[in-house]
């Protein structure tokens, strides 16, 4: 991932609404959710959720595909990975030890989360 793509999903990733979508779409897996379903979870009207839609497809964070009469969302793991992997990836060049502990900071957090419900 170049700057310019990490600058449009940072920008894309900067608005609550949209965060919130995303995370909703990352623990919906790759069969995604309908738009109309993504609107009542977040709360907002179904124009309001095309707008942060279309955004977030513009930045390439997640994907649309028809099916049938609905239009499905998924969160795009490869961009995700690359917003990840492009914020990592200087501090890690010369000192590998700061970037070990995330994997191992997150699977604690989702491992807490699992314990905590």
């Amino acid at each position: 991932m170049d700057e310019s793509q990490a600058l449009l999903a940072f920008a894309a990733l900067s608005q609550d609404t949209r965060l919130r979508i995303v995370r909703r779409l990352v623990r919906a897996g790759p069969k995604g959710m309908a738009a109309g379903d993504i609107a009542s979870a977040m709360e907002v009207s179904p124009s309001n959720i095309s707008f942060h839609l279309k955004e977030l497809e513009r930045a390439g964070i997640i994907a649309a595909r028809r099916e049938s009469r609905s239009i499905i969302y998924a969160a795009d793991y490869k961009t995700l990975r690359g917003v990840i992997e492009f914020l990592m990836r200087d501090c890690c060049a010369s000192r590998p030890e700061i970037c070990a502990p995330s994997g191992t900071i997150a699977a604690t957090a989702r491992t807490k989360k699992r314990v905590d419900a």
